[in-house]
């Protein structure tokens, strides 16, 4: 505990570790928030002689399963109710800052940013800020869960291989370095040519494709591990190994797997921007940064401007979760202090 402690010091003491931490915590804030933040439905208003919080219904639903946790009231969980519409003007309402929904279309079409539309709107009058905000929570779905995902796989396969050693050490290492060899992108985009479009396909292929290197990791601090005097105590006291492995293994390994897993969430996002701008990830009009980028590609010589929003928020993401890995890697660096 000591350690792990010492560790997470070392981490915040490092610039790179608070930048990092700084550009992740923002975009999460902003995932999380984002129906609070840009939205055609109220905060909070009282409709027809009772309260409702339609916009914060919203922001459960954004965390994993949030919808069967709490539903939206009637009646704005009717497809035909339109809260601007149907409101009564003179009742009580609390509106986010950006009254305008990420799937909301006007009859503005590709106008330049104003004070109407700070960052102007798209090639179908969609407004380009909600969809900035509401992208934000797609890409880290896709990064977050995806490297969950090759973290399991990654332990599993690497903590088998290091720990039993011998032929199953041989096969699974075989394994790894089979999957190495093709190359991901081509490889997630072969597969994403049989699977339909959309976030849970593009979680699953990133997933199966980028767990060798955590399983790398995982199967090289396992080998270091094993012999320790800790671990020949817990064995000497009738553990199993799977108990010594998820119980005294694992929590000493985690620093490395931690660096790799940062990582690779800034590949994820980048992945999953690539796949969105050639149309195989998140398809519109759900807003995606990868789908906004291809829009914005399409307009170039007309307006510009719809580039630097998702150009910028891909880099502050990307770059967050670089600064975070490379903090991580200095911290579980035993004889390398963090940088001040």
């Amino acid at each position: 505990m000591s350690s792990n402690c010492g560790f997470w010091h070392r981490v915040l003491r490092s610039r790179p570790g608070r930048a990092g931490l700084a550009c992740v915590g923002f975009l999460v804030l902003l995932a999380l928030l984002g129906p609070v933040i840009a939205n055609d439905e109220p905060i909070a208003c009282r409709h027809a002689g009772a309260w409702h919080f339609p916009a914060v219904v919203e922001v459960v639903h954004v965390l994993p399963g949030g919808a069967r946790l709490l539903a939206k009231s009637k009646p704005f969980r009717l497809p035909t109710f339109n809260a601007k519409r149907d409101l009564d003007p003179e009742a009580f309402a609390v509106w986010p800052p950006v009254r305008v929904g990420p799937e909301e279309v006007s009859p503005h079409v590709l106008r330049p940013p104003s004070r109407y539309h700070w960052l102007g709107t798209d090639d179908v009058g969609r407004a380009v800020v909600a969809r900035l905000v509401h992208g934000a929570a797609a890409s880290l779905k896709v990064g977050l869960a995806s490297m969950f995902l090759a973290g399991a796989i990654g332990v599993l396969v690497g903590g088998a291989a290091g720990y039993f050693g011998s032929w199953v050490d041989a096969l699974l290492s075989r394994l790894i370095e089979i999957v190495v060899c093709f190359p991901v992108f081509f490889l997630v985009l072969g597969l994403m040519v049989w699977l339909e479009p959309g976030i849970a396909n593009v979680v699953l292929v990133i997933g199966l494709t980028r767990w060798t290197s955590i399983a790398r990791y995982t199967r090289a601090e396992f080998i270091r591990l094993k012999s320790q005097d800790f671990v020949i105590a817990a064995r000497s006291s009738g553990a199993g190994s799977w108990r010594i492995m998820a119980r005294h293994l694992l929590p000493n390994a985690l620093s490395p797997i931690l660096v790799s897993l940062s990582f690779g969430v800034a590949g994820a996002i980048l992945l999953e921007t690539a796949l969105s701008w050639l149309g195989f990830g998140v398809q519109p009009p759900m807003p995606s940064w990868g789908n906004m980028l291809r829009v914005a590609w399409e307009n170039t010589e007309t307006s510009a401007y719809l580039l630097y929003p998702p150009c910028i928020a891909i880099f502050l993401a990307v770059l967050g979760f670089n600064l975070l890995g490379d903090a991580l890697r200095q911290a579980a660096q035993p004889t390398g202090g963090p940088s001040r």
